[in-house]
């Protein structure tokens, strides 16, 4: 994660997802993707490409707090909507990650 994001207000028109996904990330990770477009809008966020497999898409992933928790959000973008994939709760070196970066500022 290298690249900070501010707030995308104004940015993108919308935040969209798939339903049946999202019903299945609230069950596996119980995080709602109604929670998770809320970590778009953390000043404080963190950001970077996702390179894990080779998707057929530009995806990232974002961490960011929402509701005293830090989350992290995989989504990609889609002309000038943003696409969440999915939301859980950041691992132990997601969290400190982000503490270290928000005490930077």
């Amino acid at each position: 994660m290298d690249r900070r994001l501010g707030r995308i207000d104004g940015l993108y028109e919308e935040i969209d997802w798939d339903d049946a996904k999202a019903a299945r990330n609230l069950v596996d990770h119980a995080i709602s993707f109604e929670v998770a477009r809320r970590a778009f809008d953390d000043p404080f966020s963190i950001a970077g490409e996702d390179e894990t497999e080779d998707y057929d898409e530009d995806r990232y992933n974002l961490i960011a707090m929402v509701d005293q928790r830090i989350l992290h959000v995989t989504y990609t973008n889609r002309g000038h909507r943003i696409r969440i994939i999915s939301a859980r709760l950041a691992e132990r070196r997601e969290r400190r990650r982000y503490h270290e970066a928000t005490a930077d500022d």
